[in-house]
Protein backbone atom coordinates (compact mmCIF):
# COMPACT_ATOMS: atom_id res chain seq x y z
CA UNK A 1 0.00 0.00 0.00
CA UNK A 2 3.06 2.26 0.14
CA UNK A 3 3.64 2.88 -3.54
CA UNK A 4 7.22 4.17 -3.27
CA UNK A 5 8.55 1.85 -0.56
CA UNK A 6 11.47 0.72 -2.71
CA UNK A 7 12.74 4.25 -3.24
CA UNK A 8 12.20 5.16 0.42
CA UNK A 9 14.23 2.17 1.60
CA UNK A 10 17.15 2.83 -0.73
CA UNK A 11 18.61 5.90 1.03
CA UNK A 12 19.78 6.85 4.49
CA UNK A 13 19.73 3.74 6.68
CA UNK A 14 18.20 1.18 4.29
CA UNK A 15 17.88 -1.78 6.68
CA UNK A 16 16.12 0.21 9.37
CA UNK A 17 13.91 1.97 6.82
CA UNK A 18 12.92 -1.39 5.33
CA UNK A 19 11.81 -2.68 8.75
CA UNK A 20 9.86 0.48 9.56
CA UNK A 21 8.08 0.40 6.19
CA UNK A 22 7.33 -3.32 6.45
CA UNK A 23 5.72 -2.87 9.86
CA UNK A 24 3.77 0.22 8.74
CA UNK A 25 2.40 -1.63 5.72
CA UNK A 26 1.15 -4.41 8.00
CA UNK A 27 -0.66 -1.76 10.02
CA UNK A 28 -2.27 -0.28 6.93
CA UNK A 29 -3.41 -3.71 5.81
CA UNK A 30 -5.04 -4.27 9.20
CA UNK A 31 -7.02 -1.05 8.62
CA UNK A 32 -8.84 -2.55 5.60
CA UNK A 33 -12.43 -1.54 6.36
CA UNK A 34 -13.91 -3.37 3.39
CA UNK A 35 -12.64 -6.67 4.74
CA UNK A 36 -13.76 -5.74 8.26
CA UNK A 37 -17.26 -4.93 6.96
CA UNK A 38 -17.51 -8.31 5.26
CA UNK A 39 -16.60 -9.96 8.56
CA UNK A 40 -19.18 -7.95 10.54
CA UNK A 41 -22.24 -8.00 8.25
CA UNK A 42 -24.05 -11.17 7.16
CA UNK A 43 -27.28 -11.59 5.15
CA UNK A 44 -29.58 -14.11 6.86
CA UNK A 45 -32.76 -15.93 5.90
CA UNK A 46 -34.83 -13.38 7.80
CA UNK A 47 -32.84 -10.19 7.37
CA UNK A 48 -29.39 -8.87 8.16
CA UNK A 49 -27.04 -9.68 11.04
CA UNK A 50 -24.50 -7.09 12.17
CA UNK A 51 -21.78 -8.18 14.60
CA UNK A 52 -24.00 -11.05 15.73
CA UNK A 53 -27.17 -8.98 16.22
CA UNK A 54 -30.08 -9.90 13.93
CA UNK A 55 -32.27 -7.29 12.21
CA UNK A 56 -35.36 -9.00 10.71
CA UNK A 57 -36.78 -7.57 7.50
CA UNK A 58 -40.42 -7.74 6.43
CA UNK A 59 -41.73 -7.63 2.88
CA UNK A 60 -42.12 -3.88 3.21
CA UNK A 61 -38.75 -3.19 4.84
CA UNK A 62 -36.10 -1.20 3.04
CA UNK A 63 -32.35 -1.29 3.70
CA UNK A 64 -30.73 2.09 3.10
CA UNK A 65 -27.11 3.23 3.45
CA UNK A 66 -26.12 6.77 4.45
CA UNK A 67 -22.65 7.97 5.20
CA UNK A 68 -19.73 10.27 4.67
CA UNK A 69 -16.00 10.17 5.22
CA UNK A 70 -12.62 8.91 4.15
CA UNK A 71 -13.33 5.24 4.89
CA UNK A 72 -17.00 5.29 3.92
CA UNK A 73 -16.77 4.30 0.25
CA UNK A 74 -15.06 1.00 1.07
CA UNK A 75 -17.77 0.23 3.64
CA UNK A 76 -20.52 1.07 1.13
CA UNK A 77 -18.92 -1.08 -1.56
CA UNK A 78 -18.68 -4.03 0.84
CA UNK A 79 -22.33 -3.61 1.79
CA UNK A 80 -23.33 -3.72 -1.89
CA UNK A 81 -21.35 -6.93 -2.36
CA UNK A 82 -22.82 -8.52 0.76
CA UNK A 83 -26.47 -7.48 0.51
CA UNK A 84 -27.06 -7.36 -3.24
CA UNK A 85 -30.79 -7.09 -4.01
CA UNK A 86 -31.63 -6.64 -0.33
CA UNK A 87 -30.08 -3.18 -0.48
CA UNK A 88 -32.60 -0.56 -1.57
CA UNK A 89 -30.26 2.39 -2.07
CA UNK A 90 -28.68 5.27 -0.21
CA UNK A 91 -25.93 7.84 -0.62
CA UNK A 92 -22.41 8.46 0.67
CA UNK A 93 -20.17 11.52 0.39
CA UNK A 94 -16.46 11.21 -0.39
CA UNK A 95 -13.58 13.53 -1.20
CA UNK A 96 -12.70 14.69 -4.70
CA UNK A 97 -10.58 12.00 -6.35
CA UNK A 98 -11.68 9.21 -4.01
CA UNK A 99 -14.68 8.02 -6.02
CA UNK A 100 -12.53 5.12 -7.20
CA UNK A 101 -15.10 2.37 -6.61
CA UNK A 102 -18.19 2.25 -8.82
CA UNK A 103 -21.40 1.58 -6.90
CA UNK A 104 -24.66 0.39 -8.44
CA UNK A 105 -27.25 0.96 -5.70
CA UNK A 106 -25.71 3.73 -3.58
CA UNK A 107 -25.19 7.29 -4.82
CA UNK A 108 -21.64 8.59 -4.53
CA UNK A 109 -21.60 12.32 -3.79
CA UNK A 110 -18.39 14.33 -4.22
CA UNK A 111 -17.71 16.95 -1.56
CA UNK A 112 -14.74 18.77 -0.09
CA UNK A 113 -12.25 18.37 2.74
CA UNK A 114 -10.71 19.67 5.01
CA UNK A 115 -12.94 22.74 4.60
CA UNK A 116 -16.64 22.43 3.70
CA UNK A 117 -17.98 23.79 0.42
CA UNK A 118 -21.30 24.15 -1.36
CA UNK A 119 -20.89 20.53 -2.46
CA UNK A 120 -20.66 19.56 1.21
CA UNK A 121 -23.99 21.28 1.82
CA UNK A 122 -25.60 19.48 -1.13
CA UNK A 123 -24.33 16.14 0.19
CA UNK A 124 -25.62 16.82 3.70
CA UNK A 125 -29.05 17.78 2.37
CA UNK A 126 -29.25 14.55 0.38
CA UNK A 127 -28.46 12.47 3.45
CA UNK A 128 -31.05 14.42 5.43
CA UNK A 129 -33.65 13.63 2.73
CA UNK A 130 -32.88 9.92 2.97
CA UNK A 131 -33.09 10.07 6.76
CA UNK A 132 -36.45 11.84 6.64
CA UNK A 133 -37.79 9.17 4.27
CA UNK A 134 -36.95 6.20 6.51
CA UNK A 135 -39.93 4.33 7.99
CA UNK A 136 -40.35 2.19 11.12
CA UNK A 137 -39.82 -1.11 9.27
CA UNK A 138 -36.66 0.11 7.54
CA UNK A 139 -33.03 -0.57 8.43
CA UNK A 140 -30.57 2.29 7.97
CA UNK A 141 -26.89 1.39 7.88
CA UNK A 142 -24.84 4.50 8.62
CA UNK A 143 -21.15 4.76 7.81
CA UNK A 144 -19.78 8.09 9.05
CA UNK A 145 -16.00 8.04 9.26
CA UNK A 146 -13.17 10.56 9.61
CA UNK A 147 -13.62 13.67 7.47
CA UNK A 148 -17.42 13.62 7.55
CA UNK A 149 -17.62 16.95 9.39
CA UNK A 150 -16.39 18.77 6.27
CA UNK A 151 -17.79 16.43 3.62
CA UNK A 152 -21.36 16.71 4.91
CA UNK A 153 -21.75 20.15 6.38
CA UNK A 154 -25.19 21.69 6.78
CA UNK A 155 -25.23 25.02 8.64
CA UNK A 156 -28.12 25.58 11.04
CA UNK A 157 -30.74 28.27 10.39
CA UNK A 158 -29.18 31.72 10.58
CA UNK A 159 -25.60 30.61 9.82
CA UNK A 160 -24.12 30.94 6.33
CA UNK A 161 -21.77 28.45 4.68
CA UNK A 162 -19.04 31.11 4.71
CA UNK A 163 -19.42 31.51 8.47
CA UNK A 164 -19.37 27.76 9.06
CA UNK A 165 -16.33 27.40 6.81
CA UNK A 166 -14.54 30.08 8.83
CA UNK A 167 -15.36 28.17 12.01
CA UNK A 168 -13.82 24.99 10.57
CA UNK A 169 -10.71 26.85 9.40
CA UNK A 170 -10.31 28.56 12.76
CA UNK A 171 -10.56 25.28 14.67
CA UNK A 172 -8.25 23.35 12.34
CA UNK A 173 -5.56 26.00 12.65
CA UNK A 174 -5.85 26.27 16.42
CA UNK A 175 -3.91 23.14 17.39
CA UNK A 176 -6.91 21.84 19.34
CA UNK A 177 -7.36 18.04 19.57
CA UNK A 178 -10.05 16.51 17.37
CA UNK A 179 -12.41 15.86 20.29
CA UNK A 180 -12.49 19.59 21.07
CA UNK A 181 -12.86 20.49 17.39
CA UNK A 182 -15.79 18.11 16.96
CA UNK A 183 -17.19 19.28 20.29
CA UNK A 184 -17.65 22.73 18.75
CA UNK A 185 -18.62 21.83 15.19
CA UNK A 186 -21.49 19.54 16.19
CA UNK A 187 -23.25 22.44 17.92
CA UNK A 188 -23.17 24.56 14.77
CA UNK A 189 -24.84 22.02 12.49
CA UNK A 190 -28.21 20.80 11.26
CA UNK A 191 -27.07 17.15 11.00
CA UNK A 192 -24.30 16.55 13.56
CA UNK A 193 -24.69 15.94 17.28
CA UNK A 194 -27.17 13.09 16.74
CA UNK A 195 -29.47 15.26 14.64
CA UNK A 196 -29.37 12.87 11.68
CA UNK A 197 -30.20 9.95 13.98
CA UNK A 198 -33.22 11.90 15.26
CA UNK A 199 -34.39 12.32 11.65
CA UNK A 200 -33.86 8.63 10.90
CA UNK A 201 -36.09 7.54 13.83
CA UNK A 202 -38.26 5.53 14.13
CA UNK A 203 -36.34 3.44 11.59
CA UNK A 204 -33.74 1.03 13.01
CA UNK A 205 -30.24 2.48 12.86
CA UNK A 206 -26.89 0.67 12.88
CA UNK A 207 -23.53 2.45 12.72
CA UNK A 208 -20.59 0.86 10.91
CA UNK A 209 -17.59 3.05 11.47
CA UNK A 210 -13.86 3.31 12.01
CA UNK A 211 -12.24 4.80 15.08
CA UNK A 212 -10.14 7.84 14.20
CA UNK A 213 -10.27 9.33 17.70
CA UNK A 214 -8.11 8.57 20.71
CA UNK A 215 -10.14 6.58 23.23
CA UNK A 216 -12.75 5.50 20.62
CA UNK A 217 -15.23 8.18 21.76
CA UNK A 218 -18.34 7.47 19.70
CA UNK A 219 -19.80 10.97 19.54
CA UNK A 220 -16.47 12.25 18.25
CA UNK A 221 -16.29 9.48 15.62
CA UNK A 222 -19.79 9.21 14.15
CA UNK A 223 -21.52 12.15 15.77
CA UNK A 224 -24.43 12.59 13.30
CA UNK A 225 -25.82 9.19 14.30
CA UNK A 226 -25.11 8.68 18.01
CA UNK A 227 -26.15 10.46 21.18
CA UNK A 228 -24.13 13.61 21.77
CA UNK A 229 -22.57 13.76 25.24
CA UNK A 230 -21.39 17.38 25.02
CA UNK A 231 -23.22 20.67 25.50
CA UNK A 232 -23.24 23.99 23.70
CA UNK A 233 -21.88 25.63 26.85
CA UNK A 234 -18.86 23.34 26.66
CA UNK A 235 -18.33 24.36 23.04
CA UNK A 236 -18.31 28.02 24.08
CA UNK A 237 -15.79 27.24 26.82
CA UNK A 238 -13.46 25.53 24.34
CA UNK A 239 -13.56 28.56 22.05
CA UNK A 240 -13.00 31.00 24.91
CA UNK A 241 -10.17 28.99 26.46
CA UNK A 242 -8.34 28.85 23.13
CA UNK A 243 -8.79 32.55 22.46
CA UNK A 244 -10.99 31.97 19.42
CA UNK A 245 -14.36 33.26 20.61
CA UNK A 246 -13.97 36.97 19.87
CA UNK A 247 -12.73 36.32 16.33
CA UNK A 248 -15.82 34.37 15.27
CA UNK A 249 -18.81 35.93 13.48
CA UNK A 250 -21.51 37.29 15.77
CA UNK A 251 -24.04 34.89 14.23
CA UNK A 252 -22.08 31.84 15.38
CA UNK A 253 -21.60 33.26 18.87
CA UNK A 254 -25.31 34.04 19.15
CA UNK A 255 -26.23 30.58 17.89
CA UNK A 256 -23.97 28.80 20.38
CA UNK A 257 -25.64 30.66 23.22
CA UNK A 258 -29.13 29.70 22.05
CA UNK A 259 -31.28 26.62 22.66
CA UNK A 260 -30.95 25.69 18.98
CA UNK A 261 -27.31 24.75 19.56
CA UNK A 262 -28.18 21.98 22.02
CA UNK A 263 -28.17 18.47 20.60
CA UNK A 264 -31.36 16.36 20.69
CA UNK A 265 -31.94 13.51 23.12
CA UNK A 266 -32.32 10.25 21.21
CA UNK A 267 -35.02 7.82 22.28
CA UNK A 268 -32.74 4.84 21.69
CA UNK A 269 -28.97 4.52 21.39
CA UNK A 270 -28.14 3.01 17.98
CA UNK A 271 -26.07 -0.16 17.66
CA UNK A 272 -22.53 0.93 16.77
CA UNK A 273 -19.80 -1.36 15.46
CA UNK A 274 -16.19 -0.18 15.36
CA UNK A 275 -14.88 -2.07 12.34
CA UNK A 276 -11.25 -1.02 12.76
CA UNK A 277 -9.41 0.55 15.68
CA UNK A 278 -5.91 1.78 16.41
CA UNK A 279 -5.43 -1.07 18.87
CA UNK A 280 -6.13 -3.61 16.14
CA UNK A 281 -3.61 -1.96 13.83
CA UNK A 282 -1.01 -1.99 16.62
CA UNK A 283 -1.54 -5.71 17.18
CA UNK A 284 -0.92 -6.38 13.48
CA UNK A 285 2.21 -4.22 13.44
CA UNK A 286 3.63 -5.88 16.55
CA UNK A 287 3.08 -9.31 14.99
CA UNK A 288 4.87 -8.22 11.81
CA UNK A 289 7.79 -6.79 13.79
CA UNK A 290 8.26 -10.07 15.62
CA UNK A 291 8.11 -11.90 12.28
CA UNK A 292 10.98 -9.66 11.17
CA UNK A 293 12.97 -10.78 14.18
CA UNK A 294 12.76 -7.63 16.31
CA UNK A 295 11.00 -6.84 19.56
CA UNK A 296 7.92 -4.60 19.44
CA UNK A 297 6.75 -2.03 21.97
CA UNK A 298 3.37 -0.32 21.59
CA UNK A 299 3.87 3.24 22.78
CA UNK A 300 0.26 4.41 22.58
CA UNK A 301 -3.05 4.17 20.76
CA UNK A 302 -4.03 7.63 22.02
CA UNK A 303 -0.96 9.81 21.39
CA UNK A 304 -1.97 13.42 20.75
CA UNK A 305 -0.34 16.84 20.76
CA UNK A 306 1.71 19.25 18.67
CA UNK A 307 3.43 17.42 15.81
CA UNK A 308 6.80 19.06 16.47
CA UNK A 309 6.79 17.98 20.12
CA UNK A 310 5.52 14.46 19.37
CA UNK A 311 8.20 13.88 16.74
CA UNK A 312 10.94 14.93 19.13
CA UNK A 313 9.51 12.97 22.08
CA UNK A 314 9.29 9.75 20.07
CA UNK A 315 12.82 10.28 18.76
CA UNK A 316 14.03 10.73 22.34
CA UNK A 317 12.26 7.50 23.31
CA UNK A 318 14.08 5.69 20.53
CA UNK A 319 17.38 7.22 21.63
CA UNK A 320 16.73 5.82 25.09
CA UNK A 321 16.51 2.37 23.53
CA UNK A 322 19.88 2.79 21.81
CA UNK A 323 21.61 4.17 24.93
CA UNK A 324 20.04 2.25 27.79
CA UNK A 325 17.80 -0.43 26.33
CA UNK A 326 14.77 1.36 27.80
CA UNK A 327 11.84 0.81 27.25
CA UNK A 328 13.13 -2.08 25.10
CA UNK A 329 16.56 -3.14 23.94
CA UNK A 330 17.41 -2.90 20.24
CA UNK A 331 16.88 -4.20 17.67
CA UNK A 332 13.29 -3.20 18.23
CA UNK A 333 10.41 -1.15 16.90
CA UNK A 334 8.35 1.44 18.76
CA UNK A 335 4.88 1.83 17.28
CA UNK A 336 1.46 3.34 17.73
CA UNK A 337 -1.79 4.07 15.92
CA UNK A 338 -5.02 5.85 16.78
CA UNK A 339 -3.99 9.22 18.13
CA UNK A 340 -3.59 12.42 16.15
CA UNK A 341 -0.85 15.02 15.89
CA UNK A 342 -1.87 18.64 15.43
CA UNK A 343 -0.26 21.80 14.10
CA UNK A 344 -1.02 25.27 15.40
CA UNK A 345 -0.76 27.51 12.35
CA UNK A 346 -1.05 30.76 14.28
CA UNK A 347 -1.24 31.67 17.94
CA UNK A 348 -4.92 32.62 17.66
CA UNK A 349 -5.79 29.90 15.17
CA UNK A 350 -7.14 32.37 12.60
CA UNK A 351 -6.15 32.74 8.99
CA UNK A 352 -4.25 29.44 8.72
CA UNK A 353 -3.40 27.92 5.34
CA UNK A 354 -3.38 24.32 4.17
CA UNK A 355 -1.32 22.35 1.69
CA UNK A 356 2.32 23.07 2.63
CA UNK A 357 2.70 19.95 4.72
CA UNK A 358 0.89 18.09 7.44
CA UNK A 359 1.20 16.95 11.05
CA UNK A 360 2.88 13.65 10.20
CA UNK A 361 5.40 15.28 7.90
CA UNK A 362 6.16 17.88 10.56
CA UNK A 363 6.58 15.16 13.19
CA UNK A 364 8.97 13.32 10.87
CA UNK A 365 11.15 16.38 10.34
CA UNK A 366 11.15 17.11 14.07
CA UNK A 367 12.27 13.53 14.71
CA UNK A 368 15.07 13.84 12.15
CA UNK A 369 16.34 16.95 13.92
CA UNK A 370 16.41 15.09 17.24
CA UNK A 371 17.96 11.86 15.98
CA UNK A 372 21.26 13.28 14.78
CA UNK A 373 23.23 10.25 13.57
CA UNK A 374 21.50 7.63 15.74
CA UNK A 375 20.61 4.22 14.27
CA UNK A 376 16.88 4.91 14.10
CA UNK A 377 14.37 5.17 11.26
CA UNK A 378 11.08 6.92 11.99
CA UNK A 379 7.96 6.55 9.85
CA UNK A 380 4.96 8.83 10.44
CA UNK A 381 1.81 8.64 8.31
CA UNK A 382 -1.89 9.44 8.18
CA UNK A 383 -3.74 6.20 7.49
CA UNK A 384 -6.12 7.92 5.05
CA UNK A 385 -3.21 8.56 2.66
CA UNK A 386 -3.41 12.36 2.75
CA UNK A 387 -1.50 14.12 5.52
CA UNK A 388 -2.79 17.64 6.09
CA UNK A 389 -4.69 17.58 2.80
CA UNK A 390 -1.52 16.90 0.77
CA UNK A 391 -0.75 14.07 -1.64
CA UNK A 392 1.76 12.64 0.82
CA UNK A 393 0.54 10.21 3.47
CA UNK A 394 3.47 11.17 5.67
CA UNK A 395 7.22 10.63 5.64
CA UNK A 396 10.11 8.44 6.73
CA UNK A 397 13.38 9.77 8.14
CA UNK A 398 16.40 8.33 9.92
CA UNK A 399 19.65 9.22 11.67
CA UNK A 400 21.22 10.29 8.39
CA UNK A 401 18.37 12.55 7.22
CA UNK A 402 19.76 15.70 8.84
CA UNK A 403 23.16 15.23 7.15
CA UNK A 404 21.48 14.49 3.80
CA UNK A 405 19.41 17.65 4.15
CA UNK A 406 22.45 19.80 4.86
CA UNK A 407 24.25 18.37 1.85
CA UNK A 408 21.20 19.17 -0.30
CA UNK A 409 20.83 22.71 1.10
CA UNK A 410 17.48 21.88 2.76
CA UNK A 411 16.87 23.69 6.05
CA UNK A 412 14.85 21.31 8.22
CA UNK A 413 14.61 23.70 11.17
CA UNK A 414 13.13 26.41 8.97
CA UNK A 415 10.71 23.87 7.50
CA UNK A 416 9.31 23.08 10.96
CA UNK A 417 9.11 26.72 12.02
CA UNK A 418 7.24 27.72 8.85
CA UNK A 419 5.06 24.56 8.86
CA UNK A 420 6.31 23.68 5.37
CA UNK A 421 7.78 20.29 6.14
CA UNK A 422 6.18 18.79 3.06
CA UNK A 423 8.36 20.82 0.73
CA UNK A 424 11.58 19.81 2.51
CA UNK A 425 10.64 16.13 2.53
CA UNK A 426 9.70 16.21 -1.14
CA UNK A 427 13.16 17.57 -1.97
CA UNK A 428 14.78 14.76 -0.01
CA UNK A 429 12.53 12.10 -1.54
CA UNK A 430 11.30 11.03 1.91
CA UNK A 431 7.55 11.64 1.48
CA UNK A 432 5.39 8.50 1.67
CA UNK A 433 2.94 7.96 -1.19
CA UNK A 434 -0.02 5.63 -0.73
CA UNK A 435 -2.81 7.35 -2.65
CA UNK A 436 -6.30 7.18 -1.15
CA UNK A 437 -6.38 4.18 1.20
CA UNK A 438 -10.17 4.06 1.73
CA UNK A 439 -9.59 3.91 5.47
CA UNK A 440 -8.91 6.31 8.33
CA UNK A 441 -7.63 5.23 11.73
CA UNK A 442 -5.88 8.52 12.31
CA UNK A 443 -2.10 8.69 12.62
CA UNK A 444 0.36 5.80 12.66
CA UNK A 445 4.03 5.77 13.57
CA UNK A 446 6.82 3.18 13.54
CA UNK A 447 10.36 3.77 14.77
CA UNK A 448 12.86 1.01 13.91
CA UNK A 449 15.78 1.10 16.33
CA UNK A 450 19.09 -0.62 15.60
CA UNK A 451 21.92 -1.49 17.98
CA UNK A 452 24.07 1.45 19.07
CA UNK A 453 26.99 0.30 16.98
CA UNK A 454 25.08 0.45 13.68
CA UNK A 455 25.01 4.22 13.39
CA UNK A 456 27.02 6.19 10.80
Amino acid sequence: MIANSGELAAVGMPELRAIALRVAMAGLEACDVGRATEQAVTPTDDGVAVAGREYPLTAGSRVVVVGSGKATLAIAAALERLLGDRLDGGAVAVREGEDTIALDRIEVLIADHPLPSERSVVAARRLAELADGAGPEDLVLASFTGGSSALTSLPPVGISLAEKRLLHETLLGSGAPIIEINGVRKHVSAVKGGRLAARIAPARLVNLTVSDVAGDVLDAITDPTVQDTSTAAEAVTILRDRGLWDGLPAGIRDHLQSEAAESPRLADEPHTVLLVTGAGACDAMATEARAAGVAAHVVSTELEGEANALGRELAELALGCTRDGIPVAPPCVLLGCGGEATVTLQANGLGGSFGAGGPNQEAAVAAALALGGAPVSACFLDTDGSDGGTRAAGAIVDGRTLARAREAGVDLEAAVISHRSGEALAELGDAIATGPTQTNVNDMFVLAVGPGGSGP
